[in-house]
């Protein structure tokens, strides 16, 4: 009997914990990896901090060694791509011409940044934050900037802005939304949020968006909001969200929506063809079973141990919770669960004056999430509260008197132990 073979497409963070995880569960057949960029498998959170400033060596942002892959087995294609499925065949042709067999095919073929469809988006200035050289370019653009405008007050754009500004520059971030990171926060962790940035310097404009980019001789120099004021920019990062990278799929005959379809044990509905990481579309149980698509570290991690179990014969469906952070200048935010952004009780806990506290929200008296700032504490019991269930009121998470740890002992003594891939996961 031939020796089995499971291709990766797509050597992100998704991708190589597929195939560590792989090795690690004790699957012997061939593991291939094919990845489109030319550097080793990499971390990204680093690329919006720690990278742009030189703190970040650039041989630790490797996830694994050459010796790693070798040692275990796994097959590096780097500078390459799956270009399409043949999926009557169970094989991938690459880009470069050539084509691998498959018994299964694993789709970690991640996101792509969303740009500005506007006048002056192709100047040389703009850009965006994605993978590696796009940090290296903006890395050496900031050494030589004075002025920067980000637009979108998400994760990475507050990230470059926050670093921009400890660097010395003039930045500015426009949000067309009327508060900080709307998709994920609060109202009340991001009037924080908000109000600590501009402490600091920087100088956040919300309710505004950009109506067009000008500059002279091709390079950008200036930023028009569709409210009339003009920002000068010597650099505009765009960092408006991310579109999951489908087309592989859509070529194939599978299923799309938001993502790539997959059921709650990360398979699509050809059963040789999975997907994990930000490209997929899955049920999730924090979110009421309904499908969600979600961009992290820990989902890209998490996902994968989940898969490599199912096909080495120990099929379980995918449940974590899901868990998100930020770091920004000296703030660190960490989220834990899926809130519906229209919490019906908002509970503070701790003391927003000193710069360290969380807000728990609830729907119904039932605790959907934790934004925490500065209290890591509070955000590793959240994952663990979450992961019980219903076991928290509203007075107990406003009590600092309440002692979490314990009641999260109490409540598993007995049961059966919590379980949260995540907290193997790097932060």
């Amino acid at each position: 009997m031939s020796t089995p073979t499971v291709v990766i497409a797509g050597a992100g963070q998704a991708g190589s914990q597929t195939a560590a995880s792989l090795r690690e569960m004790g699957f012997e057949g061939r593991v291939v990896l094919v990845g489109d960029e030319p550097h080793l498998p990499y971390q990204r959170p680093p690329l919006s901090k720690a990278h742009l400033t030189g703190a970040a060596a650039r041989d630790n942002l490797w996830l694994h060694s050459p010796a790693f892959y070798e040692h275990h087995g796994i097959e590096l294609l780097m500078s390459e791509r799956v270009s399409r499925i043949d999926r009557a065949n169970a094989r991938v042709e690459l880009a470069g011409g050539a084509s691998l067999d498959y018994d299964h095919l694993v789709l970690a073929v991640g996101a792509r940044n969303r740009t500005l469809p506007i006048a002056g988006a192709e100047l040389d200035g703009v850009v965006g934050l994605r993978n590696l050289v796009e940090a290296d370019a903006i890395r050496d653009r900031l050494a030589r900037a004075r002025h920067l405008v980000v637009v979108g007050g998400g994760f990475i754009g507050l990230e470059v802005a926050a670093t921009a500004a400890r660097l010395g520059l003039d930045a500015v971030v426009v949000e067309i939304a009327d508060q900080l990171m709307a998709r994920v926060l609060s109202a009340q962790m991001a009037g924080f949020v908000l109000d600590a940035h501009r402490a600091r310097g920087l100088r956040v404009e919300l309710g505004t968006s950009v109506a067009r980019l000008t500059g002279t001789a091709g390079r950008v120099g200036a930023v028009t909001t569709t409210d009339g004021r003009v920002f000068p920019a010597d650099m505009v990062l765009v960092g408006v969200g991310a579109v999951p990278n489908t087309g592989l799929a859509e070529g194939a005959g599978l299923r799309v929506d938001n993502g790539i379809v997959v059921d709650e044990y990360l398979a699509t509905e050809d059963d040789r063809i999975s997907a994990v990481g930000d490209c997929t579309s899955c049920p999730n149980r924090f979110a009421d079973g309904d499908r969600v698509r979600l961009e992290s570290v820990h989902n890209a991690t998490a996902q994968p141990r989940f898969l490599a179990g199912r096909l080495v014969g120990r099929p379980e469906p995918y449940v974590s919770v899901p868990w998100f952070w930020s770091d920004q200048a000296d703030l660190k935010l960490q989220i834990a669960g899926l809130s519906s952004m229209q919490s019906s009780q908002v509970v503070l806990r701790g003391d927003p004056d000193s710069g360290r506290f969380s807000v728990f929200c609830f729907d119904d008296g039932v605790l959907r999430s934790v934004e925490s700032l500065n209290r890591p504490g509070d955000h590793m019991a959240a994952r663990k509260l979450l992961t019980i269930g219903d076991c928290l009121t509203p007075e107990q998470a406003g009590d600092t008197d309440f002692d979490l740890r314990a009641h999260i002992a109490a409540r598993s003594a007995g049961g059966s132990a919590i379980v949260d891939l995540g907290a193997r996961t790097q932060s």
